[in-house]
């Protein structure tokens, strides 16, 4: 299995903060999509990225068993709702975040021990 950040999620390089809505897309969710949202789901509850070998069964059947009670509530569920198309809904959660940090401003704070972390800054109002 695969634990570097982001490996079975598309949406992130590094690794996927929120676990995206599945239902109701045209094409449907993936198996691909459905574990990535399971693995991520796992990983908030438990607090880890990688888990320990020891408790890498645990993990792993616990990704396994959440993505099987997903895909099966995904198919089961019923809508009179048009599919929403994958694009499109990405293009608005884009233009959702830069409107949510509009103004905000990234500066590179030196650190000698966090040298690779991103600050963001409010710019004072006037």
């Amino acid at each position: 299995m695969d634990w570097r950040p982001g490996a079975l999620c598309h949406w992130s390089v590094v690794m996927c903060r929120n676990i995206r809505t599945l239902f109701n897309f045209d094409p449907p969710a993936t198996p691909e999509e459905i574990r990535a949202a399971s693995l991520q789901f796992v990983r908030k509850i438990t607090g880890f990225n990688k888990p320990s070998k020891a408790n890498e069964a645990s993990f792993l059947a616990a990704v396994n068993s959440i993505a099987d009670a997903s895909s099966r509530l995904l198919g089961s569920l019923d809508t009179n709702a048009p599919a929403k198309n994958r694009e499109q809904e990405e293009a608005k959660a884009r233009l959702r975040g830069a409107e949510r940090f509009r103004g905000v401003q990234t500066t590179q704070e030196p650190s000698a021990l966090h040298s690779h972390v991103r600050h963001a800054t409010i710019p004072k109002r006037q």
